[in-house]
Formats: structure tokens, sequence, C-alpha cells
């Protein structure tokens, strides 16, 4: 057999074997996000006591998770909002973004990537809410609550809750942005 042949043999048998292997990491990372997306979590109820904060003290506003519940045909959340500015933020019913995101990952990086590149997950949105928000959460004042909705989550992925939109009514202090929207930074797996 000549040397071109051979090397021919060679290139030809290395591109076989790439493809192969290829196909089979395809298969294999298909197979998990497959397996990932097709298991409802099972009813569960998870003790958090998340608090999480945007803004310096004086002129910033808390977000707290204090349990999490996955129920036979939906979820719930007991959470609370704490606002330690001087300026009131309207929540305006039309642009409410209180709810749940899934990722894949817990890790705080795959957050702070999916939202640099705006691709952040869907929020699964709070249908109701106990009691109901108030439309302007004022200057020194707490709301908590739970708020929940039906539907299934996805075992073993990383549940976030997401608050907002929050506008400020009046000059915003200068570390906020013009509409805030909370994504905690912590995660919690869901269990199959």
């Amino acid at each position: 057999m000549s040397k071109p042949t051979l090397v021919l043999f060679v290139l030809a048998g290395a591109a076989l074997i790439g493809f192969a292997v290829a196909a089979m990491v395809e298969r294999t990372t298909h197979h998990e996000t497959t397996e990932i997306g097709s298991v409802a979590a099972s009813p569960q109820s998870a003790p958090l006591d998340w608090h999480e904060w945007q803004g310096p003290r004086g002129e910033r506003l808390g977000f707290g998770v204090e349990r999490f519940q996955v129920l036979t045909h939906g979820w719930r959340a007991r959470i609370s909002i704490a606002n330690e500015s001087k300026v009131a933020f309207g929540l305006d019913r039309a642009q409410r973004e209180f709810g749940l995101m899934l990722f894949t990952s817990c890790r705080h990086r795959e957050l702070d990537l999916r939202n640099r590149e705006q691709a952040l997950p869907t929020t699964r949105p709070a249908l109701v809410y106990k009691p109901a928000l108030p439309q302007i959460l004022e200057p020194r004042t707490t709301w908590s609550g739970t708020i929940s909705a039906p539907g299934a989550l996805v075992a073993r992925s990383c549940m976030r809750v997401v608050f907002g939109t929050f506008d400020p009514i009046g000059k915003a202090p200068d570390t906020f942005p013009t509409h805030l929207i909370w994504i905690t930074d912590h995660a919690y797996r869901l269990r199959a």
C-alpha cells in the first residue's frame, strides 16, 4: 500500500471515530436533557430562609424566601419584600414578574451568563397572592405572603424565585435600575 493511500485510510478512520464520538456525546446530552425535562418533581417542602438585598443599608430592597413547596398540582412559596429606602416602589400589575425560573444548574455563574446573554428561562408566573400584593410598596414597609400557581415543575432542575417589576416613584437610589426585577442568587434543586 502506498504512503498516500495509508494516510488517507488513517484520516478516514479518524473522521469516522470523530463522528461516532460526536454522535454519542450528542445522544448523551440529549438523553440527559430529556431525562431532566421529562420527570415531574414530587411533592416536597423546603425551609429556605433566604435573605438577599439590592442596595446599601438605608437605600435597599430586601427579598426573602422563607419556604418553598412542590404540591400535588402546583407550587407555593412563602416570600417577603422589605423596602428599607426613602422611596416608594410601584408594583405594576401589567408588568408583574413574580414567580419561578428553572435552571439546569444551581451555579450562580449560569444565572450571570444567561442574564448577560439575555437568555433567561421564561418566568413561571405566580397566579395567586395571599394577601394581595400592594400596588405601591411604601418606604420603610414590608409585605410578606404566599405566592403560588398550578403546574408541574421539572425534577432535578434548580429553582430560583423571581420578584418584580419594581419601579421607583420619585428619584431612585443610585444603585437601582429604572425597572428592577430580582432573581434570587440562591437556588433550590428540585427532587424527583
